[in-house]
């Protein structure tokens, strides 16, 4: 019996979080909201659910690349922040695991 490898024979092992401000905070919305986000995603990166985080270098929000498998939990971490309660930041979640075409070096699985 032979197994094709395809995308979806391979696990997701991590969610890459593509966020982007709605539109440029207000310095009121910097200052109240900032102070809550950044504790909050502190608190996610010391609770190992993010792994790393980044500025978008175009300046309109970050990129997380989050210790999750599921975009359902990602959908629901990322929305309870502060940015994401009020509907001032969106994500798109991409779902990545293991470079499968890699296992078509190994012959037969």
């Amino acid at each position: 019996m032979t197994t094709t490898l395809n995308a979806e024979s391979v696990p997701t092992t991590r969610i890459v979080a593509l966020g982007m401000v709605k539109a440029p905070l207000t310095p009121e919305q910097q200052r109240d909201i900032m102070s809550q986000e950044v504790p909050e995603t502190l608190r996610l990166y010391l609770a190992g659910k993010i792994d790393q985080w980044f500025a978008r270098q175009d300046g309109k929000g970050v990129i997380f690349l989050l210790n999750l498998t599921s975009v359902e939990e990602a959908s629901s971490l990322l929305e309870a922040l502060p940015l994401g309660r009020a509907k001032l930041m969106t994500f798109e979640l991409v779902p990545v695991g293991p470079l499968f075409p890699l296992g078509l070096l190994l012959g037969k699985p």
